[in-house]
């Protein structure tokens, strides 16, 4: 029989023996992994959910503008008008993998109930499109603008709250035409939403795009909203939507580009994920050192045996070690096994969450089965444990036969 073969038949014997010591071990290993695998699942949960609510309440998977728009449309709005939008749709329905596109007109105004004004940012947005898109802005009175509303307009929360209006009610909106003379149009409130940004929903309203064309004097739009038939594929889509339209000088924006709270949000997350990660390797690596310790020493006698019987030094290290990887391979399958489980009971449950920052709305979180989360799980539990075997083996095994074998006495 070879070592090898030795080796492994002792070491599960002796996992088994030591049962009181194996069981605290694998208790810290399996209660690591499944920490790691819970708060893994919990932040890629907040990771999913705070995309869907950036794509589907505000920017689409994709925008297309004319060329300098995005630094400078702003300050010149008018003269980055896309004058063809039909045209840009048309192209982009050609690309594997799109949903349906949109334009949208953006504009400065202000809005008034008869008594007092307020500073709006307004959309004009292609109604019945915009509704299929929107599945995470939420009405809290009324309803969604449709096609045939010429004349209506959605408000956000914020801005019917601080102008006291509801749904009925009539507003006007004054603005600048591109030859800075003033226009306005008076519309009927059709419904109040809220998005996942509190900031916009203060001072946001949408109305239809050929309202917002009449009431600006301009044809055409600032943007084309893209929607996908899947996150993931936002950036091939755009990489190929770039190649075919910014030689005609458009330029192609995603949705994490345009959302720069989005951005920091999955940096902060990620920092503290890595920082907890480092922390229970330390933790589980500390606890599994402190069992593994004790127990090699209380073994010394066997060990000084063992190399009195002619095994050399390096089999008894090589021995620990492996006893502990086992340990490590058991506990860490487990953790996994508990971690999935507990992630399902979890997510069957949901856990009720209090606004994010700048929102107003809580929402439902659920732990998501990654399976990245669930390697890297595995592979820090495993590798802790046997790292914490490394010092105890290579202290038992130089440790001189005599002085072993007294232990025996």
């Amino acid at each position: 029989m070879s070592f090898d073969s030795l080796s492994l038949r002792c070491s599960l014997r002796n996992i088994f023996r030591q049962k009181a010591r194996s069981g605290m071990t694998l208790a810290s290993i399996v209660f690591g992994v499944v920490g790691l695998i819970v708060s893994g699942g919990f932040v890629e949960d907040v990771f999913v959910q705070l995309r869907e609510a950036t794509i589907h309440s505000r920017f689409g998977h994709l925008q297309i503008y004319k060329e300098g728009f995005y630094a400078n449309g702003v300050k010149e709005p008018y003269n980055y008008l896309i004058p063809a939008p039909e045209a840009v749709k048309t192209a982009v329905a050609a690309v594997p993998g799109v949903l349906d596109s949109m334009m949208r007109i953006n504009f400065f105004g202000l809005l008034n109930n008869g008594k007092t004004d307020l500073p709006i940012l307004g959309e004009g947005v292609e109604a019945g499109k915009e509704a299929k898109l929107g599945s995470h802005l939420f009405l809290i009175a009324g309803r969604q603008l449709a096609d045939q509303d010429a004349n209506g307009i959605l408000l956000g929360e914020g801005v019917a709250r601080s102008m006291g209006v509801g749904v009925g009610s009539y507003v006007t909106i004054l603005t600048n035409t591109p030859e800075g003379a003033l226009n306005s149009l008076e519309f009927q409130v059709v419904g109040i939403f809220r998005t996942y940004a509190k900031d916009f929903d203060d001072r946001a309203v949408r109305v239809a795009v050929g309202a917002a064309q009449d009431l600006l004097g301009v044809k055409g739009a600032h943007a084309v909203v893209v929607s996908l038939d899947d996150a993931l594929s936002t950036d091939r889509v755009a990489a190929a939507l770039k190649k075919s339209l910014g030689v005609r000088g458009f330029e192609v924006k995603t949705w994490f580009e345009l959302d720069d709270f989005y951005a920091k949000t999955v940096e902060l997350y990620q920092v503290q994920l890595g920082v907890l990660q480092f922390t229970i390797l330390v933790v589980v690596l500390l606890s599994v050192a402190n069992s593994v310790n004790m127990t090699a020493y209380e073994r010394v006698g066997e060990f000084g045996t063992l190399k009195a019987l002619g095994t050399r030094s390096w089999q008894i290290s090589l021995l620990i070690v492996l006893e502990n990887a086992l340990l490590g391979l058991i506990g860490a399958s487990l953790g996994v096994v508990l971690g999935v489980v507990l992630a399902l009971g979890l997510s069957a449950i949901g856990i009720p969450m209090p606004p994010p920052p700048n929102s107003n709305v809580g929402y439902t979180a659920y732990i998501r089965i990654v399976p990245s989360v669930l390697a890297l799980s595995f592979i820090i539990g495993f590798l802790a444990t046997v790292l914490s075997s490394l010092l105890p083996a290579r202290g038992v095994a130089r440790i001189p036969v005599v002085d072993a074998l007294r232990q025996n006495v």
